[in-house]
């Protein structure tokens, strides 16, 4: 790994196994909006192919909902807004530990003198929930580069987020290494040029992964299983 000089890493699912505090805090969410809108774990595992949290709940009401509850744009980012401060509240206790071999490789990296990046689809403030409990309230300080998806035009697959992290941290995308759990991310950093290693997660552990560079349970296993 070392002969990387960019280590980029997805959130939900690779860093730590979120997607189940999501799906608590949606729904949790449409209770409190007074909706009976109830995902289950097989229909978020189907919804979970939409990236975007706003871009999920619009359409599950078209194609789940028939727009019965009339949502508009304002809407569903009012619920949104709330689905994420929930989301940060069940989180904040520190509950949500980084899966194995994170922590590690993000030490690892700062000792190696490798640059560190997130491209995520999630939210800004979805990424400072979860990684201020797991690495400390200065840990944005460990990442040279952080981009969201709601700051580009395109979320995965397309490759929008990590062209934008190539371009902040001015490397190419060969001397890079991309960390990602799911399908939709691993298109989105081929389609960059990056190489990338899978660890299988939760919702998308059956997926297929083919060109990844190497796939395995948890990080803790990806030096090992290329040597």
């Amino acid at each position: 790994m070392n002969r990387f000089r960019g280590l980029i890493f997805d959130v939900d699912g690779t860093m730590a196994e979120t997607e189940e505090l999501h799906r608590r805090a949606f729904n949790e969410s449409f209770a409190h909006f007074g909706l009976d809108w109830v995902w289950d774990q097989d229909l978020y595992r189907k919804l979970l192919l939409v990236t975007g949290g706003k871009e999920r709940i619009s359409h599950f009401q078209r194609e789940y909902a028939g727009e019965s509850a009339g949502l508009d744009a304002n809407q569903i980012a009012e619920l949104h807004r709330f689905k994420t401060a929930r989301y940060a509240e069940l989180v904040a206790g520190g509950n949500c530990p980084l899966r194995p071999g994170v922590a590690e490789i993000i030490s690892s990296a700062r000792s190696n003198g490798q640059a560190l990046a997130i491209a995520t689809t999630t939210s800004r403030g979805n990424v400072d929930a979860l990684l201020t409990p797991a690495l400390g309230s200065k840990w944005q300080g460990l990442f040279d580069a952080i981009v969201a998806g709601d700051e580009v035009p395109k979320k995965k697959p397309a490759p929008d987020v990590y062209l934008g992290v190539l371009a902040a941290l001015d490397l190419p995308a060969n001397s890079c290494l991309a960390f990602e759990d799911s399908r939709n991310g691993l298109l989105a950093a081929q389609s960059a040029g990056i190489p990338v290693v899978i660890s299988r997660s939760m919702y998308f552990g059956d997926e297929t992964f083919d060109g990844a560079f190497c796939v395995v349970q948890e990080l803790s296993e990806f030096e090992t299983a290329i040597l």
